[in-house]
């Protein structure tokens, strides 16, 4: 492929003869000027004149940057998400800001260096708890990096916070491994059932079916998680390691509830694809939630020993389920999706959550 070298230019600029038409030739709105607000420069702040306009349908498949001018000739970068409500959502220029601005160390920011021996039943539970965590983190990585490279250049603050979702979800990963591993525990077990899920997810044939089923289903549960992690750890370490991963998923969770509103209030019509996504998605998750490597060892932190669990019986677990399946609700309702009327969960999970009704038991 000939790369149209000119050589002639290159004589003329080594005596000092420029052409500058890159500089007469523009329709840059010159002398628009971003200002600064209290936390810095940004990205709100510079969504200023015609560069803050993000295009419904982008106009051209190439990564020049938004409000550039664009020679005739670039090629085509082949995206295949070019409309503005496939990945867009209102509240994603902020979150980008804040993800870069939390982001922590699971190498200095956890102290490591204060975990203690635990009652052996607790360690166990702590640690299956952690390999669990640090499996289902990583397919938060790998779905948006699977779709970046596909959607188009003109949603680069999308593309911007995605990308700090994908590291979150490394540290996160790295963070429960570590804790695994810290105290004399070690890995647990990894099922078929979580790996079906996470498997649901990567062979999404659309963004809306993956993000629907990641963002709104799965992160939201392991944002529930994290925040009864918090309250349950057996020690500050595990304290601080739910307590930051949390402010991390909340992101994720904003993120994709806003983005299904998003899309939603643009194109009602998709509502159906979206309730088809998440009935096979809750499938799945309603087997999770009869699956011993998650619910023994969360029932035995809660209770503090095996004893407890057992002596506590479903009591251990319940206030967690209704949690999970509680926010989970609350979530599809701020996105404009009603779910409450055709949960794919059994009757004995929706048991005492507040305005859930079942349709299909599975």
């Amino acid at each position: 492929m000939s790369l149209g070298l000119d050589l002639s230019y290159l004589e003329r600029s080594a005596r000092g003869e420029f052409d500058l038409g890159w500089l007469k030739e523009t329709s840059s709105e010159w002398g628009m000027r971003a200002v600064p607000s209290k936390t810095g420069l940004t990205m709100r702040d510079i969504a200023i004149g015609s560069y803050g306009v993000v295009p419904d349908h982008a106009p051209r498949r190439t990564m020049a940057p938004r409000g550039s001018d664009v020679a005739s000739d670039v090629p085509d970068m082949g995206y295949t998400i070019n409309d503005k409500s496939e990945v867009w959502a209102d509240n994603v220029l902020d979150l980008y800001e804040e993800a870069v601005s939390r982001q922590w160390s699971a190498t200095r920011d956890i102290p490591w260096g204060d975990l203690r021996p635990l009652d052996p039943d607790v360690e166990h539970a702590m640690c299956q708890l952690a390999t669990v965590l640090s499996e289902v983190e990583m397919v938060a990585a790998d779905f948006p990096a699977k779709w970046l490279w596909r959607i188009n250049h003109d949603f680069i603050e999308a593309k911007m916070f995605l990308c700090t979702q994908v590291m979150d979800e490394a540290r996160h990963t790295e963070v429960f491994r570590k804790r695994a591993l810290a105290n004399g525990g070690g890995l647990g077990k990894a099922t078929a059932v979580v790996e079906r899920f996470l498997q649901l997810i990567l062979d999404a044939e659309s963004y809306d079916e993956g993000s629907a089923l990641m963002h709104l289903l799965g992160e939201g549960i392991v944002l529930s998680l994290f925040r009864a992690g918090a309250a349950l750890a057996p020690s500050p370490v595990e304290q601080q390691i739910f307590r930051l991963c949390m402010q991390d998923e909340a992101r994720h969770v904003a993120y994709g509830t806003m983005h299904l509103r998003y899309r939603l209030e643009r194109d009602p019509s998709v509502a159906e694809d979206f309730h088809a996504y998440l009935d096979k998605g809750e499938e799945i998750i309603a087997m999770i939630f009869s699956t011993p490597e998650i619910v023994e060892p969360t029932a035995i932190l809660a209770a503090g020993s095996v004893e407890a669990a057992c002596a506590m019986g479903a009591e251990a677990g319940d206030v967690l389920r209704r949690q999970i399946i509680g926010d989970y609700l609350k979530r599809c309702d701020h996105a404009g999706l009603d779910r409450r009327g055709r949960l794919h969960l059994p009757d004995a999970l929706i048991a005492g959550v507040p305005g859930a009704q079942v349709e299909v038991a599975v």
